[in-house]
């Protein structure tokens, strides 16, 4: 009974401390008086490394979910290792099991729509300095904050060549690192040639779009397997926990819960190495360091 009382002070200590992070505060400072020391949802927030907005908000009820999961697994069975098995499953599944971000195809489908701009612009006479200027109000919303930076540098009295330099390292992609690199060389030499480079250039992004998407749809393959195969395996286990209680009996011993945490630790692990081997690898860069 103290075992039961215990789980029970701590998951409801638990359960106020999530539902405070999940209530938004907002204080304004009062002129002449010091900064409020932080308040408790603040205090979670660092301490839990809680992402900001909605994604904070679903990973806090994500946990929830976990601790009152644990709570009913651990009353209808006894076993402690539930308390610590269900969140944790709660809260690792589904990052282990979502398709991993790809932002290099959205930043080359970005990057293709403003060459496309840029190779519209140059032909009626303008610099390259000048063309990157007008491109900032038609650039897509992925490389506004980029061409902004840069023509925030060309405002500074930067040269075109040094502020696309740093616009390249700031997006540190290869095809980038070409684009840009030609935009500088073009702007060095006085304009000459930019257009067909870039038309050269636009026609090699869009094949690396092609082949990026085509690798992307064939890492996402074992994904869907892993997926089916992890939902069909955790739905016949809760059937036999269900209905074939005797079958899991040596679980139940303090070893074997220590077993099961082990099998399922083991079995999130492989599902991190299979992440991160269907993840894009880094490729070297075209142009490196920065400019100052």
């Amino acid at each position: 009974m103290a075992v039961v009382a215990l789980v029970g002070a701590v998951v409801t200590g638990g359960l106020v401390l999530l539902l405070a992070g999940l209530v938004p505060t907002e204080r304004q400072p009062q002129p002449g008086r010091s900064r409020p020391r932080p308040g408790l949802a603040e205090r979670w927030s660092t301490l839990t490394r809680r992402p900001p907005g909605a994604a904070g908000r679903r990973r806090d009820a994500r946990l929830v979910a976990g601790f009152v999961g644990g709570a009913l697994a651990y009353a209808l069975t006894g076993w402690l290792v539930w308390l610590v098995i269900v969140p944790l499953a709660v809260i690792a599944l589904p990052y282990l099991l979502a398709d991993p971000p790809a932002p290099t195809i959205d930043l080359l489908s970005a990057l293709d729509r403003w060459v496309h701009s840029l190779v519209a612009t140059l032909p009626t006479g303008q610099s390259i300095g000048d063309a990157v200027r007008t491109s900032r109000r038609t650039a897509p919303a992925l490389l506004t904050p980029y061409v902004e930076q840069a023509v925030r540098r060309l405002d500074q009295r930067w040269s075109v060549r040094d502020a696309l330099r740093e616009m390249a390292d700031r997006l540190a992609v290869p095809e980038a690192d070409a684009v840009l690199a030609a935009l500088g060389l073009a702007a060095h030499r006085g304009g000459t040639g930019a257009t067909a480079t870039l038309k050269a250039l636009s026609s090699s992004l869009q094949q690396t779009l092609a082949a990026l998407r085509e690798i992307e749809a064939e890492r996402a393959k074992p994904r869907i397997v892993v997926r089916q195969v992890t939902a069909i395996t955790l739905g016949m286990l809760a059937v036999a926990l269900l209905f074939g209680r005797a079958f899991f009996a040596p679980y139940a011993t303090p070893l074997g819960q220590v077993l099961l945490l082990g099998l399922v630790a083991a079995y999130l692990g492989s599902l991190a190495v299979m992440r991160r081997m269907t993840r894009p690898r880094r490729r070297q860069r075209i142009l490196t360091g920065a400019t100052s």
